[in-house]
C-alpha cells in the first residue's frame, strides 16, 4: 500500500506546486482587477494634443434571429449619453424572426431613427463566420457611404463591435472611448457579466470566467511586451485605422474564436500606438442570454473548445492531462489521504496526502474567491471549482469528438467544419 500513497502523495504535490505557481506566477489572474471604470470618461475628450471633440462612432450590431433580445438590448445603444458623433448599424443576418423589422420599429419608438440604420445582411460566402461576415458587411458599409457622399456623420474612428444580447449602461460608450484615448489603446474590450440565475449557471458561468481569464491573464493582455492578446467578442471598441492597417476582418474571416483572433491579429500588426490593447471587466455591461441548463451551458462550450486547442489532438491530450493534475488531484488526495488514515491510523504517507491535496483545494478554492464576489455568490461555491473543472474536461473532450465525426460547431442553424 505504501507504494500506492507513495505515487498519489506524489503527483499531489506536484498539483501543489502547479497552483503555487499559478497563483504568483500567471498574471495574478484570480484577482478580477482589470475593471473599466467610469470615473475618468468626463476627462476623455481631451488627449495630450489638447482634443477637445469626442471622436465619431459606428457601433455595429450583427444580429441574427435575436427578437428576443433586442427589445432590452438595442435601446440601450440609442439612448446612449455620448457627446460625440455617433451612429449605429444593426446587420440583420438572414433573421426569420422579425429581428430588422422589430429594430426598425424600436428606432422609431425611441425617436432615434437618425442614429439607426437597419442592414439586411446577404449570404455567408464560403470561408466566413456569420458574425465576422456581419461585422463585414457594417465595415464595409463605411466605404460605401464615403464612395456615395452619404457619410452624414463623418468618417468613424472607432468601431464598436457588441452582440444583440449585450445591454450598455448610458455612458458605456463614452467610458471605452475615454479609455483608449487616454492610453492611446487600439482596443478596449471588457468581458459582459454573465447571468447566474439556475443552479446549473452559478455552477459554470463563473468558472467559465475563471478559466478563460486564467487561459488569457488580463494583466498580460493589457501589457504591450506581452504577445498574449485576447478580447471579449460582446463588446470591443477597435480603432478603424488600426483594423485598416491590420488587414481586415477578412485576415480572420473563418475563425471561431473571432474576439480573440482579432485581439491577436490589432496587438501583432504596427500601428502608432504598438497595437495596444485592453481587456477587463465591467459589471453594468450585461448579457441578457440565458443558459439555464446543463444543455445550453454544454452546447455553448463544445462549439469552439476544440477549435481553441486548434483542433489538434495532441493538445487536447495535454489540456485533459493537465485540467486532471491541477483540478482532481486535489480532491482525489485529499480523499485519498483521508481513506489511508481511516484504514490505518498510524500512516505517515496518509497524513501527508490529506494535508497536500487539501493545501492544494484550498489555495484553488481560494484563489476562486473573487470571481464569486465579483458574481456576487456564496464563497462555499469555490470548493466546487473541482467539479466544474470536471464537466468543462468533458465539453471539451465532446467538442473534440464532434469535430472528429464531421459535426463541427453549430451556432444558430450553421454550422462551422
Amino acid at each position: 500500500m505504501d507504494i500506492f500513497l507513495t505515487i498519489a502523495l506524489a503527483i499531489t504535490g506536484i498539483s501543489l506546486l502547479a497552483w503555487i505557481s499559478l497563483i504568483y506566477g500567471r498574471g495574478h489572474f484570480w484577482r478580477m482587477d482589470q475593471i473599466l471604470r467610469a470615473g475618468s470618461a468626463d476627462d476623455g475628450n481631451q488627449n495630450e494634443a489638447g482634443r477637445d471633440n469626442w471622436p465619431t462612432v459606428r457601433i455595429i450590431v450583427p444580429a441574427r434571429n435575436e427578437a428576443e433580445n433586442i427589445p432590452a438590448t438595442l435601446p440601450s445603444l440609442l439612448n446612449q449619453d455620448y457627446p460625440g458623433l455617433l451612429t449605429i448599424l444593426l446587420v440583420d443576418d438572414q433573421s426569420t424572426d422579425g429581428t430588422g423589422e422589430l429594430a426598425i420599429s424600436l428606432g422609431q419608438e425611441y425617436k432615434s431613427a437618425n442614429r439607426l440604420q437597419v442592414l439586411a445582411g446577404k449570404t455567408v460566402p464560403s470561408g466566413w463566420t456569420g458574425k465576422l461576415w456581419a461585422l463585414e458587411q457594417g465595415v464595409r458599409a463605411v466605404s460605401e457611404d464615403q464612395e456615395n457622399d452619404q457619410a452624414e456623420a463623418g468618417t468613424p474612428e472607432f468601431f464598436l463591435f457588441t452582440d444583440a444580447d449585450i445591454t450598455h449602461p448610458l455612458d458605456s460608450l463614452r467610458t471605452l472611448v475615454a479609455k483608449a484615448m487616454k492610453d492611446e489603446l487600439d482596443i478596449v474590450s471588457v468581458m459582459a457579466h454573465l447571468q447566474v440565475s439556475t443552479a446549473w449557471e452559478r455552477l459554470l458561468i463563473p468558472a467559465f470566467v475563471y478559466f478563460f481569464a486564467k487561459l488569457y491573464p488580463f494583466r498580460w493582455v493589457n501589457d504591450p511586451s506581452r504577445k498574449t492578446a485576447a478580447a471579449a467578442g460582446g463588446c470591443v471598441l477597435l480603432r478603424r485605422e488600426a483594423l485598416e492597417r491590420a488587414g481586415g476582418l477578412d485576415s480572420i474571416s473563418g475563425r471561431i474564436i473571432d474576439d480573440c483572433a482579432l485581439a491577436g491579429l490589432i496587438k501583432t500588426s504596427r500601428s502608432p500606438h504598438a497595437g495596444a490593447i485592453w481587456l477587463g471587466l465591467d459589471h453594468n455591461v450585461r448579457s441578457t442570454r440565458s443558459n439555464s441548463g446543463l444543455k445550453d451551458i454544454w452546447g455553448m462550450v463544445t462549439r469552439s473548445a476544440y477549435a481553441q486547442l486548434r483542433n489538434s489532438p495532441l493538445m487536447l491530450l495535454v489540456t485533459v492531462l493537465g485540467l486532471s493534475l491541477v483540478y482532481l488531484v486535489p480532491v482525489g488526495g485529499a480523499i485519498g489521504g483521508l481513506a489511508a488514515g481511516v484504514i490505518d491510523q498510524d500512516s505517515t504517507l496518509g497524513l501527508w496526502l490529506l494535508v497536500a491535496g487539501l493545501l492544494a483545494w484550498i489555495l484553488m478554492a481560494g484563489s476562486y474567491l473573487p470571481t464569486l464576489k465579483r458574481y456576487r455568490l456564496s464563497p462555499v461555491l469555490a470548493f466546487t471549482l473541482p467539479l466544474a473543472a470536471a464537466l468543462y474536461t468533458l465539453m471539451t473532450i465532446d467538442s473534440a469528438r464532434r469535430s472528429w465525426q464531421g459535426q463541427g460547431a453549430n451556432w444558430k442553424g450553421r454550422i462551422y467544419r
